[in-house]
């Protein structure tokens, strides 16, 4: 009895064994299909970051490429830009330097024109005299014929690099010259000064020391009916005096009477 109920007992407990078995092994199956499902998850993932890297580094190419394309097209921009004001520069220089020498060839012209006249009307009076070698017209009193030929170059090239120079006095010394610049005022301020030297020729006086006093003081009236500047008058003072240097050399090396 006791071996019938041993066998009895086995075999009733070894069916719950295999189920067990079985249940665990079902169970081991569905870990490894869900261990599967899991690492084919991971796989997509990667996937999916491997397609978001890609994109991310095609965007950043396109990116870069735009960027250097912009950069290419600035620089074009830019460069297009300096050769325009390089042109602009030079056009503006090349039309300062054409007026610059069109005032420095129309000042040349009346400074000759002047020192013949002024220079005719001291020949007829004999105030000067000049060594008949030198003489254009070999003495005879015509107005091209009776200086010698270096007075005109001279007051010619005087009279440009004054008038060029005064402009550039007023702006350095920000005092632009603003009375009677209409061209009615510039030719009666010629007349005047023209009259100031044939009067200085015409009228006699009784020393050097009157004529000097009597020609500064219509020259300072002269100043102060047309210009009134600091710098006119500082021009006009150094100029007279340089003049003067000069002519006196002229005289003592005997270049003329």
């Amino acid at each position: 009895m006791p071996r019938l109920e041993d066998r009895c007992w086995t075999f009733s407990c070894a069916p719950s064994e295999t189920q067990r078995d079985r249940q665990d092994t079902r169970r081991n199956r569905q870990d490894i299909q869900g261990d599967r499902q899991d690492t084919q998850g991971d796989r997509q993932d990667i996937q999916g970051d491997r397609q978001d890297t890609q994109r991310d580094t095609q965007g950043d190419r396109q990116d870069i490429q735009g960027d250097r394309q912009d950069t290419q097209r600035d620089t074009q921009v830019d460069r297009q830009d300096t050769g325009a004001a390089d042109m602009m520069s030079l056009l503006t220089a090349v039309l300062r330097g054409a007026q610059l020498a069109r005032r420095g060839l129309v000042l040349f012209s009346v400074g000759v024109v002047l020192a013949l006249v002024l220079n005719l009307l001291q020949v007829q009076r004999h105030v000067t005299l000049f060594p008949g070698e030198e003489v254009l017209g070999g003495g005879t009193s015509s107005l091209f014929s009776s200086s010698a030929w270096w007075i005109p170059p001279c007051c010619g090239t005087g009279a440009a690099v004054i008038g060029l120079l005064y402009p550039c006095i007023d702006r350095h010394l920000g005092e632009p010259h603003q009375l009677k610049r209409e061209w009615a005022s510039v030719m009666r301020c010629i007349a005047v000064f023209v009259g100031i030297n044939h009067a200085s020729v015409k009228l006699d006086f009784a020393n050097n020391v009157q004529l000097s006093l009597t020609l500064a003081a219509l020259s300072l009236g002269l100043w102060w009916t047309f210009d009134r500047s600091r710098s006119g008058f500082g021009l006009g003072v150094t100029t007279a005096f340089l003049a003067t240097v000069f002519t006196q050399l002229l005289v003592y090396n005997g270049v003329y009477q």
